[in-house]
């Protein structure tokens, strides 16, 4: 039976390249997301290039729904072996740690933290008893390096990195792979950049990030898979913390 990858968070961008390069290796995908039609729509794609995918909507801001959302997926493919977390969404955005609050950082936990937590909760029982699986999340390079006035994001995936990094540790010796790719660079041909750079181009003195193609980011991605030999991988590499290298 062939093995079976579910994107979370799954979009224009990084998402539907991940569910390629999977793709092409035999993996069947399923695709998770809060908008039906837009899931049809890569669904049919990714069906045209030779691809299985099954679109399963859901709102991962939610984290009690992640239990019945992971058995559907179960009930459709008969397993899961690869989960990639990549959600985010044009409403989150950085905020100066002097400007930052509670209020602001409870609205991130659910889908930066809380969500991958129980995602990890529901497939580990099947992995562990199999020995094998993988979990794969994406994250911003705030994450790994904090940075003046790009706050808030920050503090929570750093969270979710620090959990990640245990949790490999953990469960290396019982085949389970854990792994993190931290991004510094706006994805192409998603919809959250698409927006980051209409809001930059309103600022005369506002940043400016490179932009990566997200087919790149899906090549780390497999590499990690297959090879197994790093907890994290940094793009650009030149951007690696010493402490993590």
């Amino acid at each position: 039976m062939s093995k079976v990858i579910a994107v979370f968070g799954a979009g224009t961008g990084l998402g539907v390249s991940v569910a390629r390069r999977f793709g092409r290796e035999g993996f069947r995908v399923a695709l998770v997301a809060r908008r039906k039609d837009r899931l049809d729509a890569l669904a049919e794609e990714l069906a045209d290039e030779g691809i299985e995918a099954t679109a399963f909507p859901a709102d991962l801001s939610q984290p009690a729904g992640v239990p019945a959302l992971v058995e559907a997926i179960r009930d459709r493919f008969d397993r899961i072996d690869v989960i990639e977390y990549g959600p985010i969404s044009t409403s989150q955005s950085f905020t100066p740690a002097a400007a930052l609050d509670a209020v602001t950082l409870e609205g991130l936990l659910p889908l930066l933290l809380l969500t991958p937590v129980e995602v990890v909760r529901a497939v580990l029982p099947e992995w562990t008893e199999r020995g094998d699986g993988a979990f794969l999340l994406a994250e911003g390079y705030s994450a790994a390096q904090p940075m003046p006035h790009l706050s808030g994001l920050g503090p929570v995936m750093a969270a979710t990195r620090n959990y990640l990094h245990s949790l490999h540790a953990e469960l290396a010796g019982a085949g389970v792979y854990v792994g993190v790719l931290t991004i510094a660079s706006l994805i192409a041909r998603s919809e959250v950049t698409a927006a980051a750079q209409a809001a930059f181009a309103s600022a005369a003195d506002g940043p400016h990030f490179p932009v990566v193609d997200p087919d790149d980011l899906a090549e780390h991605y497999w590499n990690m898979y297959t090879e197994r030999d790093r907890v994290e991988q940094f793009h650009p590499a030149s951007l690696t913390p010493r402490a993590a290298a």
